[in-house]
């Protein structure tokens, strides 16, 4: 279990209370697609992702980056069990969806390069280190059906 310090879930909170997930979400699954092109292969059925621009450009794409960071809102609600919380996510993902789990550490990288421009200087190391944290939590949850 992860130990939380009042401070790390005020730092978490706040940041996701200012996200626009309409813009944040969308760019960072926009770069996870573009940066490691490999991981495109498991949206076979978004249409077009034959290049940047229509990656950019593709609506199915920007949707599910949405669903992506309101998912991570799941886990900013069950701070304390956030394993438990991701269970179902990480079954399908294993078993249905046959996922590479290195691609959930990949898609939270690009989302702190996201956050991390958004907020500009007040992405401090401390802001950071806590970011990182909430988000390897995450991933190790998403990724627990594989191990």
């Amino acid at each position: 279990m992860v130990e939380w310090t009042e401070q790390e879930r005020s730092i978490i909170n706040n940041i996701f209370s200012t996200l626009d997930y309409d813009d944040v979400g969308p760019k960072a699954l926009v770069r996870c697609l573009i940066v490691y092109p490999w991981t495109q292969r498991y949206f076979g059925g978004f249409g077009n992702l034959y290049n940047a621009d229509a990656i950019k450009s593709n609506p199915n794409i920007a949707a599910h980056g949405i669903t992506v960071l309101h998912g991570l809102d799941r886990a900013v609600k069950n701070m304390d069990n956030i394993k438990a919380t991701y269970a179902e996510l990480s079954v399908l993902h294993s078993e249905k969806l046959h996922v590479d789990p290195d691609n959930f550490r990949l898609l939270s990288d690009c989302l702190s390069i996201v956050v991390a421009a958004k907020m500009g200087k007040n992405f401090t190391p401390e802001i950071q280190a806590t970011f990182q944290k909430f988000l390897a939590v995450v991933v190790s949850a998403l990724g627990r059906q594989y191990h």
